[in-house]
This record gives structure tokens, sequence and C-alpha cells, in this order.
């Protein structure tokens, strides 16, 4: 009896414990949609004959599912629903105005006629002290995934100004492989249509007629195949190789920085986070194998002002950015309102 009696009090703890997590939480599931590229001609000439044909782009959507508990800083906005387009620079800071705080969003959507199954989730728990945050990022438009565990202590974490040091962990692929160039070091560096032809593609170049693995003719002169088809043929073979290996892990140091002041005419809201030392593993796809053995500077920032100047004129600055492993991604904005009575 008193085993049942335990596991009731468990159970209702635990249930107490987990609505005391969502409460105020927002789950949120949306659609949008609009008109992508307008349609192109695409021209090409075969001996004295003019081919020419219509690209149709389809219109670009979006489906996105979500919950979230974050805390609205002082200068973000109210709005009655959530629709999946926000893009709040400010979920990217290292703390938020709630100790815990998450996000687990997911969108599907097709962009300029490319799909792309995004996702964003982190978990943030930040006390005066310490910091701990899990995040997961795929971005298809910006090709980068990978997901982020960091734990670090906090100097002054009280203050608007406050700085923290401490350990970062990530998962992804092995940024800095290049099938192409291991492909073509290996094969004494020939033409890359042998490399087509070893992925099932062959070339009749007396009846100029170049066929795709299925035995479909994709091309009937040299200036099609090299313009267009052979792009595509590398940029699958370096997707498909790319697939092929593990997800490497990377173990980093971390120091980083947030500052928040907030007033109704004035507000600053400032991130930034350095990496500068990697342990190497030895691995055969370490990020030290591509970068020359050497160490390199990982970092992210983001920056966040407003400022009214009087009741009719204000101006505003906002944006976030990212190099991992070399790799680039960003967004920003940057306006001046005037409001006339």
């Amino acid at each position: 009896m008193k085993y049942i009696i335990l596991l009731l009090l468990f159970c209702n703890v635990a249930n107490a414990q987990i609505k005391k997590a969502f409460k105020f939480s927002t789950f949120y599931v949306a659609a949008n949609g609009g008109t992508s590229l307008s349609d192109e001609e695409v021209y090409s000439v075969n001996g004295s004959t003019l081919v020419y044909d219509t690209v149709f782009t389809p219109y670009d959507y979006s489906l996105t599912m979500g919950i979230r508990k974050i805390q609205r800083f002082g200068y973000e906005p109210r709005k009655s629903f959530k629709d999946g387009t926000e893009t709040s620079f400010s979920d990217a800071a290292n703390v938020g105005l709630s100790p815990f705080e998450f996000l687990f969003e997911v969108d599907y959507k097709r962009q300029e006629g490319i799909e792309y199954f995004d996702q964003h989730h982190f978990v943030r728990h930040v006390e005066a002290k310490w910091l701990a945050k899990a995040e997961y990022i795929k971005d298809g438009f910006a090709d980068i995934e990978y997901f982020e565990s960091t734990q670090r202590l906090r100097l002054n974490g009280k203050k608007k100004l406050s700085f923290n040091l401490g350990a970062v962990q990530r998962l992804a692929e092995p940024y800095g492989y290049d099938p192409l160039e291991e492909w073509s070091f290996d094969n004494g560096r020939i033409h890359y249509t042998c490399l087509a032809i070893e992925e099932g593609y062959s070339i009749d170049v007396y009846g100029s007629e170049y066929k795709d693995p299925q035995g479909n003719i994709i091309a009937t002169n040299p200036q099609v195949w090299n313009e267009v088809v052979m792009p595509s043929v590398l940029k699958d073979y370096v997707e498909k190789k790319r697939n092929e290996l593990d997800n490497q892990w990377q173990y980093s140091l971390v120091v980083g920085f947030d500052f928040y002041h907030y007033k109704k005419n004035f507000w600053l809201h400032t991130w930034g986070n350095l990496m500068p030392y990697h342990y190497d593993d030895g691995s055969q796809f370490s990020y030290h194998n591509f970068n020359d053995g050497e160490q390199w500077y990982d970092y992210s920032g983001g920056l966040i002002f407003g400022y009214k100047l009087n009741k009719n004129l204000g101006c505003f600055i906002e944006g976030k950015y990212n190099k991992y492993w070399n790799k680039e991604w960003y967004d920003f904005k940057a306006g001046i309102n005037y409001i006339i009575f």
C-alpha cells in the first residue's frame, strides 16, 4: 500500500511541475502563402534551331506548428495571435526575462520552388550565477543544421551587463569536408564528366545524346550538359557523400556577454559569444583537418536598438549574425518611422 501512495504522490508532484513548466505557454498552428518568382523564359540553341522553354515557379507557402514560453522584452509588441512568421531576434540571446523558457517549432515550407523542413527548438534556464541552454537549428535556406548545448558561469548576473564563461558542445555534419576535392585528388584531377559517368550517366558524343542513370535524354549538346546538367550532378554527388558521414561532436570553450536596457523612448539589447578554442579529437573529419590543424574563431551576436527622438520621429536597428565553421548566416533590419499627427 505504501508503494501505491508513494507512486500517487510522485505522479501528483510530477503533474504539478509539468503544469508549472507549461503555464503561460502558447501552442500555435498557422499556414501562410503567397506568389513566388514570376515565370521565366529560358532559351538555348540546338544547331540552327532556337529552343525555348518556360520555367514555372509554384507559389510559396509555409505550414508552421510550435509551442513557446518566452517572456516578451519591453520593446517587443504584443500580438493577438501568433501566425508562424514571427522572427524575434531576441530568441537568440543567452538570457531571457524568465528563469525557464523554451521554444519548439517546425516549419514545412516552399520558397522559390524549393521545399524545406526547418526546425528550431531550445530550452533555456538562467539563474543569477549560471545558465544552461540546449538548442537545435535546421535552416535549409541557410544550409545549416546543428545541435548545441552550453553550460556557463555568470558574472554580475543581476545587472544590466553580465559576462559568462563556460563550455559548448555541438553536433553537426563535418563542415569543411569537400567531396569534390577528395574525388579529384583520388582520381588525379581528371574532368568531372568522369564523375558523372561513375554516377550512372552516359554520353554519346557523336550522337549528341546525354542520358541520366534511368536512360532519359537530358541534353543534346555539350553546352546544356556543362551549364545545366553537370552543376546538378555535382550538387547531388556532394549531398550524397555528406549524407553518408556521421555527425561530428565539437567541444569548445566560450566567453560571452549580455546587455539589456529598456525605457519607452530608448532601448538597447545586445549579446555576443566567442569560441576561441576547440578540442581536437584527432578524427578524420575533425574541422581542424580542414583548417590546416589550426584553431579558429566561431562567434555569434545580436543587436536590438530603438530610439524615439520625439513623439513623431523614431529609428531602429535589429539583427543577428553567426559564423560557425566558416559558414555565415545572418538577418537584419533597420528603418525610420515618422508618425503624422
